[in-house]
């Protein structure tokens, strides 16, 4: 591979051609600010903060699109500058203009103390009291959604959003409308978000930049819940919250705080502190078990998984001709509140009527999830407020617990056990791992001697691999971000493809990455893969627990054998099973 050698602030630097300025600069520990720039999807140079001087250059370059080069004809490195009394004065005077067409009630704002425009600020120097001030851009704050809110008067119009929409999820919702002073971030013929294909991932507002997109917030409906002495308010935490939340208290990327997490909701007020785990122990044993079935007697194959609902949504809009090969099984949060509104309401006499049931999620679609049609098996809610990881650390803040001082504590059982399968439901491919260590061992009727699979693990967009099972050979699939989703089905719709079994994540490395989680500032997406280091996490919990299959999960033999029967039996599908909306295939809205 061809490298080049230039000077950065006078540090030499030799990097693989092809390298731009910003990321030799970081080579050499050199930090240079972006407002636009994402890695992969978003290099587009419209920001202008990341500008430095290049020697020679006739003006001041963008170093997130502009390449590293060899030597001159004279032999001469290229050299550059990258803080030069010329360059700060630009970016002061960038961060000024953008200030006078913002709406700069930051106090207000949800990403006060975590906004990369009000950072650059600071470091700038750059106060409130804007030079350039003098008219502002009209907007219009679009809450139409049931996951997010957009406020376009925040919008600094770097176009994160859009390209994460375009390229990572391949949907394409949102784009700029209009021209020059006039433009702004909207759906096509300014259509409020509802009225569009958007299937609620949120990784739109996990790159913003500001507060100009944010979470529908429903961290009062939950205080106000845990206030009402009427109310049994029970909470559940999925898999990939305790790979993240510590983030937002100031702890490295990869911290497993399951611990003080537990300890958190329960000084939080809630009556009984869960585990998600459970409900996807329970999701593999139906759909495992669904698997199966399909196998044996000639059901719809290949069989996708259900568990994220923003796939889901995405499926019914974009390919509703594969609904019917979407498992049945609702997602692990849905069959979660459906059995604690039943068999636990049941063991413990409590009328199930006086039950809040609360998730944390890492996951926008989920609060999508929780209204859609066929939700309610015991003729309520399965769940009734689901708040982002992100809420609930602005809970345990508003509440004054010192996070990171808390003893590591357990859930309550028995819904608050979990095995390592189910932990791993939080990265791509863990579904799918923890469906065959229990689909494997139900075909060869064999106990497994290998756990792990680790085929379809990785942070990779699509992995494939083929399995020997019980004389059969089992093509699986794993996909993650919806762009990578329509390959995989198109292969599949094109005969290119004959698989058996498909995982499919909305948001790309899976729920660790999903739009609820932490945000992190582009200058830490763009060098440190999050995906990578908070599965981590999982895959350690996993490795680290005694049980690590669904089907010896203690706590769900006891549901089967006491309540349940058996898997795929008449009362299971009736709490723990759902239907589709099935559309034509040019019906796309």
């Amino acid at each position: 591979m061809e490298e080049y050698t230039v000077i950065i602030d006078g540090i030499k630097v030799t990097a693989p051609k092809g390298t731009t300025i910003l990321e030799a600069a970081r080579m050499a520990g050199i930090h240079i600010p972006t407002l636009c720039y994402l890695k992969d999807i978003n290099a587009i140079g419209a920001c202008r903060m990341c500008v430095v001087e290049v020697k020679g250059a006739r003006g001041l370059c963008a170093a997130c699109v502009y390449p590293i080069s060899g030597p001159g004809r004279d032999g001469s490195l290229m050299e550059v500058t990258t803080n030069s009394p010329r360059v700060i004065e630009y970016r002061k005077k960038t961060l000024q203009l953008i200030l006078s067409d913002h709406n700069r009630s930051c106090l207000s704002c949800i990403r006060s103390g975590e906004c990369e425009l009000q950072e650059l600020c600071r470091r700038y120097g750059v106060d409130n009291e804007g030079e350039f001030d003098g008219a502002k851009s009209e907007s219009e704050i679009d809450d139409s959604a049931a996951h997010m809110i957009r406020d376009n008067s925040k919008c600094i119009l770097c176009r994160r959003c859009v390209a994460a929409c375009e390229k990572t999820q391949g949907i394409g919702v949102i784009g700029a409308n209009n021209r020059g002073f006039k433009t702004n971030i909207g759906c096509a013929f300014e259509m409020d978000l509802a009225q569009t294909s958007c299937v609620s991932c949120g990784q739109c507002i996990a790159v913003c930049p500001t507060g100009a997109l944010q979470e529908k917030e429903n961290i009062d409906d939950v205080f106000a819940a845990l206030s009402d002495p009427t109310k049994i308010v029970l909470v559940q935490t999925a898999p990939a919250v305790r790979a993240a939340r510590g983030e937002a208290f100031g702890m490295p990327i990869g911290t497993d705080v399951e611990g003080k997490m537990a300890a958190a909701l329960r000084r939080l007020g809630f009556d009984k502190v869960f585990d998600t785990n459970f409900g996807a122990d329970l999701t593999i044993m139906e759909e495992a078990n669904e698997f199966v079935d399909r196998v044996k007697n000639g059901g719809k194959l290949p069989m996708i998984t259900s568990c994220s609902p923003g796939w889901v949504k995405y499926c019914e809009h974009y390919y509703p001709e594969f609904t019917e090969n979407l498992s049945s099984c609702k997602s692990p949060q849905q069959m979660f509140g459906a059995i604690a509104k039943s068999y636990w309401a049941e063991k413990e006499g409590i009328d199930p009527k006086n039950i809040v049931m609360v998730s944390v999620m890492p996951c926008t679609a989920k609060k999508f999830e929780i209204g859609r049609p066929d939700q309610d098996a015991n003729g309520m809610p399965d769940v009734d407020i689901a708040i982002t990881t992100r809420e609930l650390a602005r809970m345990i803040k508003r509440a004054g617990i010192l996070f990171n001082e808390l003893p590591d504590e357990e859930f309550d059982r028995p819904l608050g056990l979990g095995t390592g399968a189910a932990v791993i439901f939080g990265a791509t491919g863990g579904v799918m791992e923890a469906a065959l260590r229990t689909a494997v061992e139900t075909l060869t009727g064999e106990e497994l001697k290998a756990l792990d699979f680790a085929e379809v693990r990785g942070v990779e967009g699509v992995k494939e691999a083929t399995y020997e099972v019980a004389g059969l050979k089992v093509n699986v699939a794993v996909a993650s971000g919806l762009s990578n989703a329509a390959k995989v089905l198109e292969m599949v719709k094109s005969g290119e493809k004959d698989y058996h079994f498909i995982e499919i994540m909305a948001c790309p490395g899976g729920c660790v990455n999903g739009g609820g989680q932490p945000q992190q500032h582009a200058s830490v997406r763009n060098f440190v893969d999050l995906r990578a280091e908070r599965a981590k996490v999982l895959y350690n919990i996993d490795s680290a627990n005694t049980i690590r299959k669904s089907h010896e999960n203690p706590a769900i033999v006891e549901l089967y054998d006491n309540y349940l029967g058996k898997p795929g039996s008449e009362k299971a599908h009736h709490l723990l099973h759902t239907t589709y909306i099935k559309r034509s295939v040019n019906q796309k809205f």
